[in-house]
């Protein structure tokens, strides 16, 4: 699992001081960015390609609540990969090795014109460098 270090700021919290459950998605997204800079396959290198990759699903518990200014390791790995469909994982931790936060994202590959692409068949090293970043 790769590992992102990120501290909650004061904004993402609600009125009870306690970060809003809609910023964990976009920590997710942000985890994941870096995971993909991390292992030399950057989204801007899939983008440059046409390839866009939406997430097409996200399942998530909460564990501990979290606070301003917590800091956070956030650790990512993909999952599932089968040309068509990637999904990664995440567990947050906080600073006392506590998971505060887990969760999954599905993705699909879509093409400049939103059609289905299958990597295998459409971008083949690219689909063999995928299938190398699966973790159990």
């Amino acid at each position: 699992m790769k590992e992102y270090k990120r501290n909650i700021q004061y904004y993402e919290t609600d009125k009870m001081g306690i970060t809003h459950h809609s910023n964990y998605v976009r920590m997710m997204e942000e985890a994941r960015i870096d995971y993909f800079k991390q292992v030399d396959m950057p989204y801007d290198r899939l983008e440059a390609m046409g390839i866009i990759s939406p997430v097409i699903g996200i399942n998530c518990k909460y564990r501990r609540a979290t606070t301003f200014p917590d800091e956070l390791t956030i650790y990512t790995k993909v999952s599932e990969y089968n040309s068509a469909k990637l999904v990664m994982n995440y567990v947050f931790k906080n600073k006392n090795n506590e998971v505060v936060f887990e969760a999954n994202s599905e993705h699909c590959f879509l093409d400049s014109n939103n059609k289905l692409v299958r990597m295998k068949r459409d971008y083949p090293e690219f689909d063999e460098e995928l299938k190398k970043l699966i973790e159990k």
